[in-house]
């Protein structure tokens, strides 16, 4: 090992997405240090990206879908946003002793059904059962594989001036999850976003370089993804609060529980830092589709505050947005 763990034991919040997460310092590669939604790698002169991930939502359903089409939709969408086009995926299940087969058929139905819609197939997988109280009724890993289009190769690198867009509303999915939980249950219209985004992603293709880079703010938020973005860069990224599409229910819940919309899990959401001159273009063609109706742009790339985040908020004021250290809600996703 390259480095020691600054703590004796795990915490809930080394799975949280956010500056505790330890496998870089261990496992140090040049796919690694890029900390993108995927690795990058080249056969035959095609580019190709890989990526995996592992759901252990609580509950398993919930309104707006279940772990299933969470963990087809999850990895489709970590592939999309690295450019690729999603075409294969694997299955890992494991499964506690004694969950309902009819669970596990909904479950199943599910994936199929989220594949179908985006237009992938599970190629291969794999299923353990452990006994019963070892587990909490069912894990699940997706890999999956895709190729960037030849005409479609994002700059990755951030300018001032770029502006900063994302599809729709923040925080639906992870506050969808409190409300489910036990001593969180109440009566409210809250559905997660979760939906596979390689449709939407598919029409932003034709933009080319004009769109810097792709993100999706799972884990830690749009405040989080945003600040992995800028940290170590020259720039800052500046949000403007008026700008930023939140449900009134998912601000009443964060209100109540002491909690920063800006901080929670979204599943169906994509952030995209573009040119300047193509934003209102891009901003179009995402509110043509159906996943992209409340899309806004949120903010720009300003040679202010470099490697920060900073909130303009509504009376004008600015303050800095942290990275996510702890654990806000653990096994949201």
């Amino acid at each position: 090992m390259k480095t020691q763990m600054k703590h004796e034991k795990i915490l809930l919040s080394h799975g949280s997405g956010g500056k505790l997460s330890f496998f870089l310092p261990v496992l140090e590669n040049p796919y690694l240090e890029s900390l993108d939604d995927g690795a990058i790698f080249s056969v035959k002169g095609e580019a190709w990206v890989m990526t995996t991930d592992s759901y252990v939502v609580d509950p398993i359903f919930f309104p707006g879908g279940d772990i299933g089409k969470l963990a087809v939709s999850g990895t489709i969408n970590d592939l999309a946003v690295m450019g690729a086009v999603p075409r294969y995926l694997s299955l890992g299940m494991i499964i506690e002793e004694g969950f309902s087969f009819s669970d596990l058929e909904k479950i199943l139905t599910s994936i199929q059904d989220t594949c179908q819609q985006a237009g992938v197939v599970v190629v291969t997988g794999d299923t353990k059962v452990v006994p019963r109280g070892f587990m909490d009724k069912l894990f699940i890993n997706t890999s999956g594989i895709g190729r960037i289009p030849d005409n479609f190769r994002m700059s990755r690198k951030i300018q001032a001036g770029d502006k900063i867009l994302i599809n729709g509303t923040i925080g639906d999915h992870g506050t969808t999850i409190m409300g489910q939980r036990e001593g969180l249950k109440m009566k409210s219209s809250l559905t997660s976003d979760c939906a596979p985004l390689n449709d939407l992603i598919r029409l932003l293709h034709p933009f080319g370089q004009a769109i810097r880079m792709m993100r999706d703010p799972t884990r830690g938020g749009v405040a989080t993804t945003l600040n992995e973005i800028a940290e170590g860069t020259d720039y800052g990224l500046i949000m403007w609060e008026e700008n930023l599409p939140t449900k009134a229910e998912v601000s009443g819940l964060c209100e109540i529980l002491g909690l920063d919309p800006l901080y929670i899990a979204n599943e169906g959401k994509v952030l995209i830092i573009a040119e300047s001159s193509a934003a209102e273009k891009i901003l179009s063609v995402l509110k043509s589709h159906p996943l992209g109706e409340d899309a806004q742009i949120i903010g720009e790339v300003v040679e202010e505050y470099p490697g920060k985040v900073v909130l303009e908020t509504q009376f004008g004021s600015r303050r800095i947005i942290d990275m996510l250290t702890g654990e806000q809600l653990p096994r949201i996703c």
